[in-house]
C-alpha cells in the first residue's frame, strides 16, 4: 500500500467515475446535469495535474495557468462554433463589422488543425514566457507576479477583441464534438464524452506519473529544494523549468477543451486571476507534489462548491472554501494525502508509543525482605 497507495486510490477514482453514467442509466442519479458536472472535474482535475507539476515538484507557483486553461477551451470552442455556423462568420462578428471569417478562425476550421493549434499556441505562448523569465533566473513571488500580470494583459486583450472573441459575452451555444449532451435524448452523447475525457485523464495521469518516477523528476525536486546547487551539479535548470512549464500548459489547455465541450461554453472569466487562484487551491487541498492529491483537491474543492454555493450558504461559501485552503497552508501542508499518509499515522505511532511508556513506567507491587525479624513485608 505504501509503494503502490496513489496508484491504487487512482484506480478507485477511476472505477467510480466510470460508473457514475451507469448509475444515470439505472436511476439512481437524477437528471443528466450531474454526469455534465463530473466531467468538468474530469477537466479540473487535468488541470491540476499540470500546476501540481510545476509547483508541487518544481517549486514554481504559477497563477496565470487560467490563461492557458482558456487558449485550449478557446481554440476548441472555435471549431465547434464553426461547425454550427457551417463555416461561416458568427453573429457576433457580423454585429462587430466583420465581412468574412478571419485568420485565426480558419486555423480550427477542421479537427486535425483545432487539435494541433489548441496545444501550439499554449506552448508556444508558455515557451516564450518561461524562456526569458527562467533563463534570467527570476523565481519565487516574483514570477508568480508576473503571470498574474500576464494574465490580466491577456484577459483584457480578450475582452477588448469582441469582434473576434465576442467580449465578455464570450462563445455560446456551442455543441460538444459528439452532438448535445444535454436532454434524455442525447444521453449517447453525453456518455461517449464522458469516458473520452475519462480516458484522457488516465493518460494525463500516467504519463505525469511516469515523468516524476523518473529521473526527469528527480531533477525537478532537487530544483524545488535547492535550485543553486542543482546548478552548479551542471544541469540546466532553466531549461528543466521551461520544459515543465510548457508541459504545465499543454495540459492546461486539453482540460480546458475537455470543458468547453462540457460547458457549452467559454468567457474570459476562466481566463482571470480568481480562476488561477483557484487551480492553485485544488492542488495544496489536495496535497502538492503527489499528482493523486491534485486529483483529489480537484474534485473534493469543486464538489463542495457544487453544494455550498445554493442554498443558505450562497453568500458565504466562497470564505469557507478559503478558511479551507488557510487552515490547510497552516496546519496540513500535506493536504488531504499528506494527512492520511503521514499525519494520522504519526498520530497513532505516538499514541502507541505513550500507552507502551505508560505500561513500562508503571510502578509494581513488590515484595520486600525483613531482615530484621526475618519475616517477609509486603509492599
Amino acid at each position: 500500500m505504501k509503494k503502490h497507495g496513489e496508484n491504487i486510490s487512482f484506480a478507485v477514482i477511476v472505477i467510480i467515475l466510470a460508473l457514475v453514467p451507469l448509475l444515470l442509466q439505472f436511476g439512481a442519479i437524477s437528471g443528466g446535469s450531474t454526469v455534465i458536472f463530473i466531467g468538468k472535474c474530469m477537466a479540473y482535475a487535468i488541470v491540476a495535474i499540470g500546476i501540481d507539476l510545476i509547483w508541487g515538484y518544481t517549486g514554481i507557483l504559477s497563477l496565470g495557468h487560467g490563461l492557458y486553461f482558456a487558449l485550449g477551451a478557446y481554440g476548441m470552442a472555435m471549431y465547434l462554433k464553426l461547425v454550427s455556423t457551417n463555416g461561416q462568420i458568427t453573429d457576433f462578428m457580423h454585429i462587430g463589422g466583420l465581412k468574412e471569417l478571419p485568420f485565426i478562425w480558419t486555423l480550427f476550421d477542421n479537427l486535425p488543425m483545432t487539435l494541433l493549434f489548441m496545444i501550439l499556441i499554449p506552448a508556444v505562448v508558455a515557451f516564450i514566457i518561461g524562456y526569458f523569465i527562467f533563463k534570467n533566473r527570476v523565481k519565487g513571488v516574483y514570477f508568480s507576479i508576473i503571470s498574474q500580470a500576464l494574465t490580466w494583459a491577456f484577459y483584457s486583450v480578450f475582452i477588448a477583441l469582441s469582434p473576434y472573441t465576442n467580449g465578455n459575452v464570450g462563445i455560446t451555444e456551442i455543441k460538444s464534438l459528439f452532438g448535445s449532451v444535454k436532454g434524455d435524448a442525447n444521453r449517447a452523447n453525453m456518455f461517449m464524452l464522458f469516458y473520452v475525457s475519462l480516458i484522457v485523464l488516465i493518460l494525463v495521469y500516467v504519463v505525469a506519473k511516469f515523468l516524476v518516477s523518473r529521473k526527469f523528476g528527480k531533477i525537478l525536486v532537487a530544483i524545488r529544494d535547492g535550485e543553486n546547487r542543482t546548478y552548479f551539479s551542471g544541469y540546466k535548470v532553466s531549461m528543466y523549468k521551461t520544459f515543465v512549464y510548457v508541459l504545465s500548459a499543454i495540459i492546461a489547455a486539453i482540460a480546458g477543451a475537455i470543458f468547453v465541450n462540457f460547458n457549452g461554453s467559454i468567457t474570459p472569466s476562466e481566463m482571470t486571476i480568481e480562476a488561477s487562484i483557484m487551480m492553485v487551491i485544488w492542488v495544496a487541498v489536495g496535497g502538492r507534489g503527489t499528482i493523486i492529491g491534485a486529483v483529489i483537491g480537484a474534485f473534493v474543492i469543486n464538489l463542495c462548491e457544487y453544494n455550498l454555493s445554493s442554498g443558505n450558504l450562497v453568500e458565504i461559501w466562497q470564505y469557507i472554501i478559503g478558511s479551507v485552503f488557510c487552515l490547510t497552508i497552516l496546519f496540513f501542508k500535506g493536504g488531504l494525502v499528506g494527512l492520511v499518509r503521514e499525519q494520522i499515522p504519526a498520530l497513532i505511532a505516538k499514541f502507541k508509543s505513550n500507552n507502551t511508556k505508560n505500561k513500562i513506567t508503571k510502578k509494581p507491587t513488590v515484595t520486600k525482605l525483613n531482615t530484621k525479624k526475618g519475616g517477609l513485608n509486603h509492599g
